[in-house]
């Protein structure tokens, strides 16, 4: 694996594993949907450029988080595009947006009395954005196919 590949989250299959169907690494991807992960799997629409979407808000931090994915048949490979869009502000003054491999963790403290009297920071939410991209990204690699990230679809 290269420089390029590390930076872009560029991950390739166990040797000896055979490559599955594009049908097959589709209903793998899809059937990541379920009531215990907090994001979703859909097909993409058209505008979106893309083949499959994952999807999640964390609206308690004021982010959304997209996987935009691009199935190549002929070369075995999922490229993905991973999106960004943060708003900690009620205004939207202070919103960002950021795109690429860029694996994030989202907290939230607060401050509660410890048995000692005194008061402490404690973690009261977390949320790491590889909760999202790594059950895709196995996935992928589980059918034998490279999990390529890519700056443009």
């Amino acid at each position: 694996m290269g420089l390029f590949d590390k930076l872009t989250g560029t991950k390739r299959p166990e040797s000896g594993v055979a490559p599955r169907s594009t049908d097959e690494v589709r209903a793998a991807l899809l059937a990541l949907n379920g009531p215990e992960v907090p994001y979703g799997v859909r097909n993409a629409l058209a505008a979106e450029n893309a083949d499959l979407v994952a999807e999640c808000q964390i609206v308690r931090v004021g982010v959304t988080l997209k996987t935009r994915m691009r199935l190549i048949p002929e070369k075995h490979e999922v490229r993905f595009l991973d999106e960004r869009w943060e708003n900690r502000s009620s205004d939207n003054a202070n919103a960002q947006y950021g795109r690429g491999h860029a694996p994030a963790v989202y907290r939230q403290w607060e401050k509660r009395q410890g048995p000692d009297g005194r008061e402490h920071k404690v973690e009261a939410f977390r949320f790491d954005t590889r909760e999202m991209t790594d059950p895709l990204r196995n996935a992928v690699l589980g059918a034998g196919w490279i999990w390529r990230g890519v700056l443009k679809l």
